[in-house]
This record gives structure tokens, C-alpha cells and sequence, in this order.
């Protein structure tokens, strides 16, 4: 991975991380001083903000560490894969925070209830996004332990010259 792709990379993941904690605030700060009107369950979608913005940092986090360990050249070791679970986790809280907005969304949708159906299959497509990364992480098991048996056979090698 080239210098100018991992500075572009963690630029947008520094700007999507601040633009989270800003969203955070001004829920907190929303959570603090407005109080509902009664048109919208105002309290829950907010607290429901919250934590989709903490699951995208904890995917951002674990992809930077990765990014990071893609520099090094260390991203085919065993540490790797808790970085690959936490994206993964992320993403399954993700599409559980999505479904709880769904839920909340859809007792307003009694007389067009297509939206919430479309809402529950973007739902089912965030938990697709996650079974994708899990066979990227079945690939890099599958990686790393191919470079663990290319170490051995190399080992094997030095000894018998």
C-alpha cells in the first residue's frame, strides 16, 4: 500500500471520525436542552444516533489499526484478526441500531407500510456488508496461515543448506 493511498486513507478516516464525535455532541447536547414535541419518539432516536456513531468508531478505530498494520507489513499475524472481529461487530451493531429505527419508525408508517419493508431490507444488507468481511477474514486466516507454513518450509530450507 503506497504512502499517498494510506495518507488519503487516514485523512477520510480522521474526518469521518470527527464528523461523528460532532454528531454525538449535538445529540447529547439535543438529549439535554430539547426537550420532544410529541410528533416524533425524539429521545430514543437520538439516543439511537448515539450508538450507530459509536459503532462507526469502533470500525473506524480497527480500520486504522489495520491500515497501520498493513504499513508495517504485519497485517498476516494472529493480532490482525481482532481488528477484522471489531470492523465485523461494528457492522452487526450497526445493522441492530438500523433495525431499532426501523421499529421505531414504522408504527408512523401504518398507511404506507413499503417504507419500513425497504428500511428492514437496508437492515439485511448492512448484516450482508458484515457476512462479507467475515470471508475476508476467513481469507486472511487462511493467509496467515499459509505465511506461518512458508516461515516453517523456509526454516526447513536454511537447515538443510
Amino acid at each position: 500500500m503506497g504512502k499517498l493511498t494510506v495518507r488519503a486513507l487516514r485523512a477520510v478516516l480522521a474526518v469521518v471520525l470527527a464528523g461523528t464525535v460532532f454528531v454525538q455532541a449535538l445529540m447529547v447536547w439535543a438529549l439535554a436542552t430539547d426537550p420532544e414535541d410529541g410528533s416524533l419518539p425524539l429521545t430514543p432516536l437520538r439516543v439511537i444516533t448515539i450508538l450507530g456513531m459509536v459503532s462507526a468508531q469502533v470500525a473506524l478505530v480497527c480500520v486504522w489499526r489495520l491500515v497501520a498494520m498493513v504499513r508495517r507489513g504485519t497485517v498476516f499475524s494472529p493480532a490482525a484478526f481482532r481488528y477484522v472481529d471489531g470492523v465485523i461487530g461494528a457492522i452487526v451493531a450497526a445493522a441492530l441500531v438500523w433495525f431499532a429505527v426501523t421499529a421505531l419508525n414504522a408504527p408512523g408508517q401504518r398507511d404506507d407500510p413499503g417504507v419500513t419493508v425497504i428500511m428492514g431490507g437496508v437492515g439485511v444488507a448492512i448484516l450482508g456488508v458484515a457476512l462479507i468481511v467475515l470471508v475476508l477474514r476467513m481469507l486472511l486466516a487462511q493467509a496467515v496461515a499459509r505465511d506461518v507454513e512458508a516461515a516453517q518450509m523456509q526454516a526447513e530450507l536454511d537447515e538443510v543448506i
